[in-house]
């Protein structure tokens, strides 16, 4: 009786196993968040490199300072500190900047509530 028990028992405990893996799997975003120097910024590939990570520049992509204003492009130079939320375009297979923040400095974790962008989840970086 026993036997029988755990032949039935054991292919359904793998497969509700097996799908509630998947679907956390699924659940899973690909919004990078990063907190670092302006590496390289090139204007013609649309490109900006921060902590090693390339973004693709669209024209939607939200540049503003700390004060969440929205600021011109010419303000992003080499070296400024930076805060990018991008996605991960699975068409093209680069990550995209979504928005872009000018910092005066790095953002110690304690000082981080004064900038509410920064609020949103575990950020990586420097």
């Amino acid at each position: 009786m026993r036997k029988k028990f755990l032949k039935n028992e054991i292919p359904l405990l793998f497969f509700f196993t097996l799908i509630f893996s998947i679907s956390a799997l699924a659940q899973e975003t690909d919004v990078v968040k990063v907190q670092g120097r302006v590496m390289s910024l090139d204007f013609y590939k649309k490109e900006i490199t921060v902590n090693e990570k390339v973004f693709a520049l669209e024209s939607q992509t939200l540049i503003k300072n700390e004060k969440d204003y929205s600021i011109v492009m010419d303000r992003l130079k080499p070296e400024v500190w930076v805060y990018v939320i991008g996605e991960y375009n699975r068409n093209i297979k680069k990550l995209v900047a979504k928005k872009i923040y000018l910092l005066p400095k790095y953002i110690e974790r304690r000082e981080r509530r004064q900038y509410p962008f920064m609020d949103e989840g575990p950020t990586r970086g420097r």
